[in-house]
């Protein structure tokens, strides 16, 4: 299908796509995570004033925030790595299991209904809230970190739900690691490495899934530019990437500057925010 777009319309959607990706950018440095938490809601309202078809247009809005995450998590994990704070044994022990989680996360997506990955979304980021708002302190709760057949099975998981979240598994990894009593700016220099391992698997294997069903998604004939490649938005990638890589160093030289409590409360009050958005569409369609 073609959706002419006029002018003034399309410039307001490049305008919140750029702003989307610097606030993806900044929060990807500062908390370790890929920023698949701003960049999911972002496209779904974005796909939805483009009538993107609902059967459709989730697994979009996840292979278009893991695509965009892959620089973005690059740059983030390097500014982190010079800092010396990311523990290199973890994503290393982690790399194989969490590509092999992602792999099998994008072979459900093909399959998958579009109530699949809101409900993962909304378990997975709530309790993500709540470990921000409420849980801080819980560093110690689980005791020493699990042996290596342990952290290879967290890493499956980790995998599996972040390719299904279109995140890069900073929420996770994050939580993870704080509960086994890391340093929280260990856990997110740490988190921010396996942006790119989660990424760039998650989204090669989203553009295959969602190749089959190509004809669902909407062409932009003004612009004459292909809409996606399977389940990743090549016009939703070409708006938020060059944002959201840029502003990430930012975000992760504050995350060795500031007192993050604050900063803390407002990213789980916006996964809370976030949470109850596709909640509501899970109730009431």
């Amino acid at each position: 299908m073609n959706i002419p777009l006029d002018p003034i319309q399309l410039a307001w959607l490049a305008a919140a796509l750029a702003v989307a990706g610097c606030v993806t950018g900044v929060l990807a440095g500062l908390f370790g995570v890929g920023g698949g938490a701003v960049l999911v809601p972002v496209l779904y309202e974005v796909f939805g004033a483009l009538q993107v078809p609902e059967s459709v247009r989730m697994p979009l809005c996840v292979g278009t925030s893991l695509a965009v995450i892959v620089p973005t998590s690059l740059r983030s994990f390097r500014t982190h790595r010079a800092h010396g704070a990311a523990d290199l044994e973890i994503v290393r022990l982690w790399a194989v299991p969490v590509v092999l989680g992602v792999i099998a996360g994008t072979a459900v997506a093909r399959f998958a209904p579009p109530s699949l990955f809101k409900g993962v979304f909304v378990v997975v980021a709530s309790a993500s809230a709540a470990r921000l708002l409420f849980f801080r302190n819980a560093g110690s709760l689980f005791g020493e970190m699990p042996g290596r057949l342990g952290m290879r099975l967290y890493g499956v998981v980790i995998g599996l739900l972040s390719s299904l979240m279109g995140i890069g598994g900073g929420q996770l990894s994050n939580l993870f690691m704080t509960l086994y009593g890391r340093p929280i700016h260990q856990a997110i220099a740490t988190s921010a490495g396996l942006g790119s391992l989660i990424a760039i698997p998650g989204a090669i294997g989203y553009m295959v899934a969602g190749w089959p069903k190509a004809a669902d998604f909407p062409a932009v004939a003004a612009l004459q530019f292909p809409a996606a490649i399977g389940y990743v938005s090549l016009i939703g990638f070409a708006l938020l990437m060059p944002t959201s890589a840029w502003a990430a160093p930012y975000g992760a030289r504050l995350a060795h500057r500031w007192p993050k409590r604050r900063l803390e409360v407002a990213f789980g009050l916006f996964l809370l925010a976030v949470s109850a958005r596709f909640l509501v569409g899970l109730v009431w369609g």
